[in-house]
């Protein structure tokens, strides 16, 4: 199977340039070893942009004018949703039931049309509807053009700390650990980039233990409070980490819970739990990761306000 090359990635970057936001490293004041990717800050709450701008990019003009279609748990949805827009052409984004409420809304604040589906069934309604109106389907991850982009965190993440010597992302679907992956090994082969997901849904690292991709079914993931952590990798995203990957940790929802308040309090960053789950390693499984300076992907910040008046209330870990 091909995989992407830093050619690919460099090439995102130009195409994304102007209309995604160039993430600042920020230092963390509780860790002088520790940096934040924070992602929370793009105009969508999230790096979906990056990969669903550089796809939408680069589809033939014809395709792209009979419009796009996708199925998300709500960050790539609005990432399309907001790219369509910028290109002028409509987007419908199959969202499964249960997804926030917030993210949904945001969503349809977007001008995509919404359709919601039960969550095993949100793939296939989306070919459906792709077949029908003949839009072209961008999935969330399994798509070059949408690792490319995600890609460029990494490539941006080496330019600001050429001497990085670890990088911990969040692994759902596997588009931006493979991106990111593809992007720190290239042009800083010594640097460990470790993925990191939640106890409750870690196919990838049960995948990668086993050598093929093993599916957990949408029961067993939903467990978790990192919604956008809920996916199974593909197999195009699989081939990318199992080259390029140097390992997987995993947390538990209570340390997930601690890192979300530590990113609220200390960081002033307004986070998801997908987004906490890269510094929850850091947190709390340091014993687990190689020493060195260490940047930490903040993914998300379209956080459920429900669930952001929980972490703060529960107070200080």
């Amino acid at each position: 199977m091909e995989l992407i090359s830093i050619d690919d990635v460099r090439a995102a970057a130009t195409d994304i340039a102007g209309t995604v936001t160039r993430t600042p490293l920020l230092p963390t004041p509780w860790d002088a070893q520790t940096w934040l990717k924070p992602e929370s800050l793009q105009p969508v709450g999230s790096f979906k942009l990056r990969g669903a701008t550089h796809a939408v990019a680069r589809l033939d003009p014809a395709v792209r004018a009979r419009g796009v279609v996708t199925h998300s748990s709500g960050n790539h949805g609005q990432a399309l949703a907001y790219a369509a827009r910028s290109a002028g052409v409509p987007c419908t984004v199959v969202v499964p039931e249960g997804a926030p409420a917030v993210k949904v809304d945001r969503i349809r604040a977007r001008g995509a049309e919404v359709v919601l589906v039960p969550p095993a069934r949100r793939l296939v309604e989306a070919e459906r509807i792709a077949a029908e109106t003949g839009g072209a389907l961008v999935p969330p991850f399994d798509d070059p053009h949408v690792i490319a982009g995600q890609g460029t965190v990494g490539l941006e993440i080496v330019e600001d700390l050429p001497d990085v010597d670890v990088v911990l992302v969040p692994v759902g679907g596997g588009g931006l650990s493979s991106g990111v992956a593809t992007a720190v090994k290239a042009l800083r082969p010594s640097a460990a980039v470790i993925g990191v997901e939640p106890l409750l849904a870690a196919d990838a690292r049960e995948s990668l233990a086993a050598g093929a991709v093993v599916v957990w079914d949408v029961e067993r993931a939903h467990r978790t409070s990192a919604d956008g952590l809920r996916t199974n990798l593909s197999e195009l995203t699989f081939a990318h980490l199992r080259e390029r990957l140097d390992g997987i940790v995993t947390v538990t929802e209570e340390e997930i819970t601690a890192a979300m308040g530590r990113l609220v309090r200390d960081a002033r960053l307004v986070v998801e739990p997908s987004g906490a789950v890269a510094l929850a390693a850091r947190l709390f499984h340091s014993h687990e990761l190689p020493e060195g300076r260490t940047v930490v992907v903040v993914t998300g910040g379209n956080a459920d306000p429900n669930v952001l008046a929980g972490v703060l209330t529960a107070g200080p870990a």
